[in-house]
């Protein structure tokens, strides 16, 4: 069944939660001067969100275009997912960079952490996989050149794929750049990638924080040593 926008729109509406529409605003800090100011929410849980994109994997990209300028969170949240599914089952490598070339230049509507993490290392990492060390760097340099918190963010989870599959490198280059910024939400971030890179490799983790524990915010330090053993942790956090 092939659906318009606002029929997916409809079908979202049809799982809205009304106590989670009171909590989302929140929960994603929607407030006036927090991170997500002014996005708006249905009150619609993720797994139902999965549900209705998996319905519509068929959707063109006329309509996924649609639902990502849509104002309401989970509406893109849709969106990104049908792309998600979409860029799966893409195997032309010259499809693939245009699907990832119409991800990037929504940047702007992919504008919480929950959308970035969803979507980011599915379909900018996969890619990312596919390029030589040279043009992933080149792509994630132009991302991270952005100004503005999601566009980072987007460039530093990408590499969370390249981690994962054992290659790390890139990984550590953004994580050196991003180590002085402003947003607490880029320590979380830059944290977990180092946490993933130290569970494949201790000894890359090691060598980065003996380069960097005594200066990197403690929110970042505290994510990157989650997973070393308690001597190892108290020994980087005592570092001044």
């Amino acid at each position: 069944m092939t659906r318009d926008a606002q029929q997916i729109v409809n079908r979202l509406i049809s799982f809205q939660n009304k106590e989670k529409e009171a909590f989302f605003p929140r929960f994603f800090k929607a407030g006036k001067g927090e991170y997500g100011e002014g996005d708006r929410f249905l009150g619609i849980v993720v797994p139902n969100v999965r549900r209705v994109a998996k319905e519509n994997l068929d959707a063109s990209q006329e309509i996924v275009d649609q639902l990502l300028q849509n104002p309401y969170h989970e509406v893109r949240l849709c969106g990104l997912l049908i792309w998600v599914e979409q860029f799966k089952k893409t195997k032309n490598a010259a499809a693939r960079e245009q699907m990832v070339q119409f991800y990037l230049q929504h940047y702007p509507r992919i504008n919480n952490w929950d959308l970035v993490d969803l979507s980011a290392p599915y379909i900018v990492g996969e890619y990312l996989l596919t390029q030589p060390h040279d043009e992933r760097m080149q792509l994630l340099s132009r991302v991270a050149d952005i100004d503005y918190l999601w566009a980072q963010r987007i460039a530093m989870v990408s590499t969370l794929t390249l981690v994962r599959k054992g290659e790390p490198f890139e990984a550590i280059a953004l994580s050196e750049r991003f180590l002085r910024h402003r947003h607490d939400l880029m320590h979380k971030a830059v944290g977990w990638v180092l946490r993933e890179i130290g569970k494949r490799d201790l000894s890359l983790l090691r060598a980065f924080l003996d380069r960097h524990s005594r200066t990197m915010p403690r929110t970042m330090l505290r994510y990157a040593i989650e997973r070393m053993s308690d001597e190892e942790r108290r020994y980087y956090m005592r570092r001044e």
